[in-house]
């Protein structure tokens, strides 16, 4: 589940990006595009962070893309996510978990720089009425001297 808001963020702008960030001819006005996802759902095999139990991690979710990219090369993506989150384990003594996430995530590059940031949030209630929780932050940023820098904060709250 740690991974989740990364994989999911990196995963979508990878599938998006494919078909909007496009080269524009020389002369060319910005290329904008605003996606809307609705309802999709997601089910995958995982392991609780916190029990370390295998089960399966489900999320539907809604959400919007935007994009813009100048002629010059220069680009903008940003994406927003929200939606529900479960995760059933598959030794029926350990407990299930659902509740609601959020997620928001951009990437901008002009022609000497480029930053990729995201933000995970979720709050899971168990069926044995423990808590989990989990916020990620995450940035990474590369100047036009080719100075990198980037990190990934994890937070859980366990049971």
């Amino acid at each position: 589940m740690k991974r989740l808001g990364s994989l999911l963020g990196i995963l979508t702008f990878a599938a998006f990006a494919g078909g909007v960030l496009t080269a524009s001819p020389a002369g060319a006005r910005a290329t904008t595009e605003t996606v809307h996802v609705a309802n999709v759902t997601e089910s995958n095999p995982d392991v609780n962070p916190c029990s370390r139990a295998t089960g399966t991690l489900t999320q539907t979710y809604s959400g919007v893309f935007h994009s813009t990219e100048l002629p010059n090369g220069t680009s903008w993506f940003t994406g927003t996510l929200h939606g529900t989150f479960s995760f059933v384990p598959d030794d029926s003594t350990q407990p299930s978990y659902a509740g609601k996430f959020t997620t928001w995530f951009g990437d901008e590059n002009n022609l000497r720089n480029e930053v990729e940031h995201e933000t995970f949030r979720v709050r899971l209630l168990g069926t044995d009425g423990s808590v989990v929780m989990a916020h990620e932050t995450a940035h990474m940023g590369t100047s036009a001297s080719g100075l990198s820098f980037s990190f990934d904060k994890t937070r859980f709250t366990c049971p």
